[in-house]
């Protein structure tokens, strides 16, 4: 019999007596967090040092952590706004802050990006896993406590956008292979998902619901999509097959790559000319430039926004048991959230959740599998990639975690398991380290998450790099050719030193114009033509914000040396008239009538951004 609750703190005392003062709580990754209850469970093992609290989860969502002043300024006063009204997760908040007491431990097996690089505590306690193994790592754990967000409709439960692990520990407890209490918490803002995120009320043990335990969900604002994303989106476009399947991510690559697939099928002849500003490449693999007809099918562990918008535009059509997508979570923003909740049932089955033993392997059903994913391409994205094609997603090379390698490897696998399926991996050629440029092509590094042997395609804005079964010599000059030409000559020695590349080898010269500035004047008009805005999918930013956000990033660049700090404030000393939006910008900062000499620097460095950026 359900027992259900109103107030947390009932819950975790029902909990306790349950199960007793050893709690070994699994919570689902990201968005599925049931908030109130873990809180609970936090507040009653601080107070009580005599209950043993363990948290076995991945993703915690929080609002992002700032250590610069203008960016506080930045986000502050639209931090409800742009990531919604989520409620604190009070063991977050511990970690931060290095107040989590010994007898209440947190692994995660994938992280908030970059949010915990300097936390001992949260880097101590991550454990490495692919997604699909962190099943055997919880059943492992004996744990005794499942709570999860849910959505409610009539008799029914849905883990919504969770399905990922939580339908596979169901599964083992029906099966006999767990023995757990599930603790639901029910939000009204969980779109209700069908496929296998249904759940009976005969399998939920507790259900908290109240007015004041209902919360708005964490919203991932869009990002600017820079130009350099517009042509990665561009490139991967191109590998798509009509009536193949497909897997994006989130993010600017994300939505890049779902606009240039719109781009392709709905403005086929300006798709065209584009992607013929690019010098053609030296790869086998098929090319692709013509609308959709038999159109797509997804299998995603993510399924994201840019899913929705292929769907609208009639390129996500191929249907495979009544759905035309199958995914395991989603995280995203408030419209995607408003969409899905506000579809006709009929429409919303076609998106079908399943675990991430579903989405991420082969394994059960392997037949029915392989007759579904036909030309399959995997788009991932990774922070750099070596000359000799292996992968770096998860960690930095003095070994702390950035991320995890989530289900990265599991799609690459199946890349190379499928019939003519393949891995595609989008990284921008290079990055701002330090206020300087950096290649994201390096020659090697301390740290791999993909390796070389699994080399597949690699896509930057420069093109496509065809990596797979090419000799070594081949794949790097492949690996060349998409580099930046800052960076190349110097690769091209390292590979020569190394003896992979003949010393009398030079980089043909159409591939020695790889420049961020030869992009932008390749791709600008294109942007005016609003055919590859900054925001092809909306965003909750103001225009004096997206105005804002360019020069931000220039003063983050440049403040990471003194030069460029002196050189920046000069600039915005020696500004004389801004424009009116620019005004505006000073005036969202409240910097528009600086407070002392502090605000004064302040404001002459975001001028000098503004200016450059407007330059």
């Amino acid at each position: 019999m359900i027992e259900q609750f109103q107030q947390p703190e009932a819950i975790a005392d029902a909990i306790i007596e349950r199960v007793g003062r050893e709690i070994i709580l699994a919570l689902p990754l990201g968005l599925g967090k049931a908030v109130h209850i873990v809180n609970a469970l936090v507040e009653r093992a601080q107070a009580d040092s005599t209950i043993d609290l363990q948290i076995f989860t991945a993703l915690t969502l929080q609002y992002p952590q700032t250590n610069s002043a203008l960016k506080r300024r930045f986000l502050g006063p639209a931090k409800e706004r742009l990531f919604g009204k989520y409620p604190e997760i009070l063991y977050a908040r511990l970690l931060r802050e290095a107040e989590l007491p010994d007898n209440i431990r947190v692994n995660e097996f994938f992280l908030f990006a970059g949010q915990w690089l300097n936390t001992p505590q949260v880097q101590q306690s991550y454990i490495p896993a692919n997604y699909t193994h962190a099943l055997r790592y919880i059943l492992d754990t004996k744990f005794n406590v499942l709570a999860q967000l849910v959505a409610e409709e009539e008799d029914l439960f849905s883990l919504s956008g969770n399905t990922d692990i939580s339908f596979d520990l169901l599964k083992a407890r029906t099966e006999g292979d767990a023995n757990f209490v599930f603790a639901a918490q029910v939000n009204s803002e969980l779109p209700f998902m069908e496929g296998e995120a249904l759940v009976s009320a005969s399998e939920v043990d507790f259900v908290l619901k109240s007015s004041e335990t209902d919360f708005e969900l964490y919203s991932a604002p869009k990002r600017p999509v820079s130009l350099a994303d517009q042509a990665i989106g561009l490139h991967s476009a191109r590998l798509i097959p009509d009536g193949g399947t497909i897997q994006i991510g989130i993010g600017s690559i994300g939505d890049a790559v779902t606009n240039a697939l719109i781009l392709r099928h709905s403005k086929t002849s300006e798709y065209r000319e584009l992607v013929r500003t690019f010098p053609s490449q030296m790869n086998e693999i098929e090319l692709h430039d013509a609308p959709f007809e038999q159109g797509l099918y997804g299998v995603s562990e993510m399924f994201v926004d840019g899913f929705l918008h292929l769907a609208k535009a009639g390129i996500l059509k191929r249907e495979v048991g009544g759905a035309i997508l199958h995914g395991a979570f989603f995280v995203d923003c408030r419209d995607f959230y408003r969409t899905l909740r506000n579809m006709p049932k009929e429409e919303r089955r076609r998106f079908q959740m399943k675990p991430v033993s579903f989405t991420n392997e082969l394994y059960r059903n392997e037949a029915q599998k392989r007759k579904a994913r036909v030309n399959a391409r995997f788009i991932n994205s990774a922070m750099m990639a070596t000359a000799r094609g292996a992968i770096i997603s998860d960690a930095l090379g003095d070994g702390r975690v950035v991320s995890g390698v989530g289900g990265q490897y599991n799609f690459v696998a199946q890349a190379f398991a499928l019939d003519g399926a393949r891995s595609i991996i989008t990284l921008n050629a290079t990055r701002k380290s330090r206020g300087k440029t950096a290649s994201n092509i390096v020659w090697s590094y301390d740290h791999t998450t993909i390796p070389w042997h699994l080399r597949d395609i690699v896509v930057t804005e420069y093109g496509i790099a065809d990596l797979r079964g090419q000799s070594e010599s081949e794949a790097i000059k492949r690996m060349l050719f998409v580099s930046d030409y800052q960076f190349q000559g110097e690769l091209l020695e390292k590979a020569k030193a190394a003896g992979k590349v003949k010393k009398d080898w030079n980089i043909p010269n159409a591939f020695r114009n790889n420049t961020a500035k030869h992009l932008e004047t390749a791709l600008q008009s294109s942007r005016k033509k609003g055919l590859l805005p900054a925001f092809p999918f909306g965003t909750d930013f103001t225009d004096t914000e997206q105005r804002l956000i360019p020069a931000l990033q220039v003063l983050k660049h440049r403040s990471r040396s003194t030069g460029g700090t002196l050189a920046l404030l000069v600039k915005g000393i020696r500004a004389t008239q801004l424009t009116t939006p620019e005004e505006a910008c000073l005036e969202r900062l409240e910097l528009k009538q600086p407070k002392g000499i502090k605000e004064y620097f302040y404001q002459k460095l975001l001028r000098g951004g503004l200016l450059e950026t407007r330059e």
